[in-house]
């Protein structure tokens, strides 16, 4: 299934996409897309509802994040070799985590802003796993248990926020409308090649990354299994598992976001992204 969630700010309501990809409003059988709605015993009774028998959505409704509400979101740090290479950064043999704050996240098409005092706006396509139930010490073979589904992100990050302010990235990763999320929460049943899904992301139209998930280091099972060592996931928490090569960071000389620019991404079965930059 794939779930969206639809409709102006303030009056969001839940829907499912049905065959022709048409959003379906959800809103008779579920009042919130986030919390207990997220268990994946709960999102499959869902996909038992007829989306034929359900209203259509408004033409050309606003899509915003698939999930009400977002906990802990989680990075990791370098996830593809390639990347880390490029970029400078080590790879260590274990993943590297980090958090962005609940208020950085924002719909797949709002606008992108550009803090006050940033010079090195940086971009990152990536794969978000969404969290559905409660996960602490599990095992990897058990991991996907604990997964609502997967979405689309782009975790942008402010360089020098992030590396010449103080040494915690938390700083870089956390402005308003840096963890862009969505547009679907796609569950495991439909990608189940999520190991192996083509990233791409544009700006003003030229492809700066475009990978397949297949070269992630840590793979999500071993991911969700390995956070929950460390602080409890529950529903609605959001790891994003990595970005692969071709980050602003990594070009000589580097390439960042600035006000007016137009990002675009996507990933295979998990839709687009399409937002420009604004002054904050």
């Amino acid at each position: 299934m794939r779930f969206v969630r639809f409709g102006n700010r303030g009056s969001e309501k839940p829907g499912i996409l049905d065959q022709q990809g048409r959003i379906r409003d959800l809103s008779s059988h579920l009042s919130s897309l986030s919390g207990a709605a997220l268990d994946p015993a709960e999102l499959r009774k869902l996909g038992t509802i007829d989306p034929e028998t359900l209203p259509l959505a408004p033409e050309g409704a606003r899509l915003c994040k698939p999930v009400e509400r977002i906990g802990k979101i989680i990075g990791v740090g370098p996830n593809y070799r390639d990347a880390a290479l490029l970029a400078g950064f080590k790879v260590n043999p274990e993943p590297t985590l980090f958090m962005k704050s609940p208020s950085a996240v924002s719909g797949p098409n709002d606008p992108i802003e550009i803090p006050r005092m940033a010079t090195r706006v940086d971009w990152g396509v990536e794969l978000a796993v969404v969290i559905g139930r409660v996960a602490k010490y599990v095992n990897v073979e058990q991991a996907m248990d604990y997964v609502a589904g997967f979405t689309l992100a782009n975790d942008l990050t402010e360089r020098n926020f992030q590396l010449q302010r103080g040494g915690q990235w938390f700083k870089g990763k956390s402005h308003d409308t840096f963890a862009p999320i969505g547009p679907y929460l796609v569950t495991p049943d439909e990608l189940r090649n999520f190991d192996d899904i083509t990233l791409w992301l544009d700006v003003n139209g030229q492809r700066q990354q475009s990978a397949s998930t297949s070269g992630m280091i840590f793979k999500v099972p071993y991911l969700v299994s390995y956070i929950s060592r460390f602080t409890r996931l529950e529903p609605g928490d959001v790891i994003l598992t990595g970005s692969p090569g071709g980050v602003g960071l990594s070009y000589d000389p580097p390439r960042f976001l600035s006000v007016g620019d137009r990002v675009t991404l996507g990933a295979d079965g998990l839709g687009q992204q399409d937002y420009v930059c604004i002054s904050s």
